[in-house]
């Protein structure tokens, strides 16, 4: 018998929206993402609930507990209900009547295990009764002990139904699993042409999440075997985004999807069509253009600041163009912190227009060059010979 957490489950919270719906003589479920964080004793971040009340029983009941109800997805069967400033998604138990590869009609049901063979994976069919105990319906315990990411039924049934469950599938085995089932590997690899039917938006948003996993190596390296992920980027390169994995591990530096993202681009390419934000894009356009000039590690800490200087130092060191000495670190912060110790009013007197601004960027380059030892005097005399050679 498996339970989830007390501290968990005496959510006080999650207590009365629970009681709310069993009010009515209905069952409520803590499922999917929750149950499993808990028994992986991973943080968990939203709660969502299972029932067999259908939607308008859920809303009728809780109104009656007072607490707030918004259809966020009624047509679907999941109401929100709100209760202390936080939302819980509650969901009727569900079967698919009709699946195009992406969405599916639905029809409402009483059944917990019909519910169930209608996820993705086992590790995200379990479900939890209103005092921790967990019911498993489809093997999802003993895969998730097992760190083995499986689908629920038959594999290609399961991609067939939505397409997008072939990134889902590598984007869970990055965050969750250590063993990959062979016939869901093998039925990705098969069906990988029916990711072209998801939107690149969907596709930019699962690739957010996959490369944000601490360390997804090793789902890459199957995604890159399999053939989906040429699929989604054709000439994506795996090999470098490896070695940028490895000097992340040994650096020991945090995870970036941005700088991974970077990785994969070749050199003859800007960027795919992955809907990222404006924002992201200019970042990751700064990340390409870095990690493809021949910035030293100064000149990246000192005019991009120390995250962005990092970005570009890991990806340099992952394509060849640097290696990372043992004191890189302690080195990028300085020139983060590195303070340009001349102004433009110092060279007014010798100096104007464009001559002031050639001089400047002649001290400057040779102050990094430097390692920022020069001295004012010395980058005073470097600024003025160089401007006066353009008069």
């Amino acid at each position: 018998m498996t339970r989830l957490p007390d501290d968990l489950m005496q959510d006080s919270a999650l207590q009365r929206v629970m009681e709310a719906i069993e009010a009515g003589g209905h069952h409520a479920y803590l499922v999917g993402g929750a149950v499993r964080n808990a028994l992986l004793g991973q943080a968990v971040d939203d709660m969502d609930l299972a029932t067999d009340a259908h939607p308008e029983q859920v809303t009728a009941l809780a109104r009656e507990a007072g607490l707030k109800v918004v259809p966020t997805g009624i047509d679907h069967g999941t109401i929100t209900l709100v209760t202390d400033g936080r939302g819980f998604e509650v969901t009727t138990f569900r079967r698919d009547v009709e699946t195009d590869g992406r969405h599916a009609v639905v029809a409402f049901s009483s059944d917990l295990a019909e519910d169930a063979r209608r996820r993705d994976f086992t590790m995200n069919a379990l479900y939890a009764d209103r005092a921790g105990l967990v019911i498993d319906p489809v093997g999802g315990l003993e895969d998730l002990r097992a760190r083995r990411l499986r689908f629920v039924g038959a594999p290609a049934q399961r991609i067939r139904e939505d397409y997008l469950r072939i990134l889902r599938f590598f984007r869970f085995l990055a965050w969750y699993g250590r063993e990959a089932d062979p016939d869901a590997v093998d039925a990705c690899a098969q069906l990988r042409q029916g990711l072209s039917r998801i939107a690149r938006e969907r596709i930019g948003i699962e690739f957010r999440k996959l490369l944000s996993a601490p360390r997804p190596s090793a789902a890459m390296q199957l995604m890159q075997t399999s053939g989906v992920l040429q699929t989604i980027l054709p000439d994506a390169d795996g090999d470098a985004l490896q070695a940028l994995f490895a000097i992340e591990e040994r650096t020991g530096v945090a995870p970036s999807w941005l700088r991974r993202m970077a990785a994969l681009t070749p050199p003859d390419r800007d960027c795919w069509d992955l809907r990222l934000s404006r924002a992201e894009a200019r970042q990751l356009q700064g990340l390409l253009a870095g990690s493809r000039g021949e910035w030293s590690l100064q000149r990246a800490g000192y005019k991009l600041g120390l995250d962005a200087g990092c970005d570009i130092a890991l990806l340099r060191a992952a394509n060849g163009g640097m290696t990372l000495h043992d004191s890189w670190q302690d080195d990028l912060q300085a020139a983060a912190r590195a303070r340009f110790p001349i102004r433009a009013a110092d060279l007014a007197a010798d100096l104007q227009g464009p001559a002031l601004g050639r001089g400047l960027r002649a001290a400057e380059d040779a102050w990094i060059e430097s390692g920022f030892a020069l001295p004012a005097a010395a980058l005073l005399d470097i600024a003025r010979l160089a401007g006066k050679e353009m008069t």
